[in-house]
């Protein structure tokens, strides 16, 4: 079975094409970081806009990259949400429209799902059941996966999600967006000179705050000189801070649930320090430590296509209608058996 996979949830286009047997065969992207930066942030109007250009020709791309036709296709994966209602709709009225055209079924899919099965497109991919920590731009969750579809959710970030703190501590720092990447590698030229708060560590639970964290960072650089090595100064210290928190969280969750695989995913899995972090604590534990490749942990249509097709392979399908849901919690999917 071949699966086209079409990702459109904010301000990336990407497509894929996934093979049930034969694995990954393709996959393109289109980032609109640039597009984006002179705003200091996603424009949802300019989201959509961008989708509607690139979203058939990146179709078409995939397809002559994997020397295939439209009748080779057995089915489309979309992500339906959480995400820009506009951009999702973009995505899904188009793979909703292919797949009557074509004549086979389409899947609506959760662009979280999506990212918290990303390591399974990997050569070693993690097995179930296993605690995901998903941390991305818009959210901060730690679920228990006993299967696909079968989430129980442990705890999220009462406030900003782990993505969005790196993003608006990188404006104070005057770095622009994307703000994640730019403060961690600002955050290498800097010295322990600081020490930030880890929020809600002090209390027993697995719930998230980042909120004070970036206050806490605010009066920091207020109260400095605001030179270069300043601001190094301030990215590393909040940059330590949020990973030592996550790591805290994270064992905590394996330690409630007695499992011993941790699968780390979204955009901020990324990072080295959070990774560093996380592997080094799970090895302490006696667990295992799981992350998608680089280009997967961002938005990518690779994991769409992989989430799909596995929906599809259980005989899961959406009718005529275009689906999106911009606010969709990951407990309510189906499971599959």
């Amino acid at each position: 079975m071949y699966v086209l996979g079409i990702e459109t949830s904010c301000d990336e286009t990407a497509v894929a094409i996934y093979h049930a047997e034969k694995g990954l065969i393709s996959h393109v992207l289109y980032s609109q970081a640039d597009t984006h930066s002179e705003y200091g942030g996603v424009v949802p109007e300019i989201a959509s806009r961008d989708h509607i250009r690139k979203l058939v020709p990146l179709i078409k791309q995939t397809l002559s990259d994997s020397q295939l036709s439209p009748s080779d296709i057995n089915g489309i994966a979309y992500t339906a949400g959480p995400g820009l209602m506009g951009a999702l709709l973009v995505g899904a009225a188009t793979a909703r429209s292919l797949a009557w055209a074509w004549q086979i079924p389409a899947i609506a899919v959760h662009h979280m799902e999506g990212h918290l099965l990303a390591p399974m497109l990997e050569a070693d991919p993690p097995p179930f059941p296993f605690v995901a920590l998903l941390i991305s731009g818009g959210h901060s969750l730690l679920i228990e996966v006993t299967g696909i579809g079968q989430y129980r959710l442990l705890g999220e970030s009462l406030d900003d999600a782990a993505g969005e703190a790196f993003d608006k501590t990188a404006k104070m720092l005057g770095l622009g967006y994307p703000g994640g990447p730019r403060l961690a590698e600002l955050a290498e030229k800097g010295h322990a000179r600081f020490k930030f708060p880890r929020p809600m560590t002090d209390r027993p639970g697995l719930e998230f705050s980042f909120s004070g964290l970036k206050t806490f960072t605010l009066n920091t650089l207020q109260n400095s000189d605001k030179t270069e090595q300043d601001k190094a100064d301030i990215a590393l210290a909040f940059q330590q801070a949020m990973a030592e928190t996550l790591s805290i969280k994270c064992k905590r969750a394996l330690q409630q649930t007695g499992l011993k695989t941790l699968v780390i995913a979204g955009g901020v899995s990324a990072n080295k320090s959070i990774r560093q972090h996380l592997i080094e604590m799970t090895e302490a534990l006696g667990a295992k430590a799981y992350f998608p490749r680089h280009e997967f942990c961002t938005d990518n249509g690779a994991m769409i296509a992989y989430a799909g097709c596995q929906r599809l392979l259980a005989g899961q399908t959406q009718n005529l209608e275009i689906f999106a849901r911009p606010r969709w919690p990951i407990d309510e999917l189906l499971s599959i058996d």
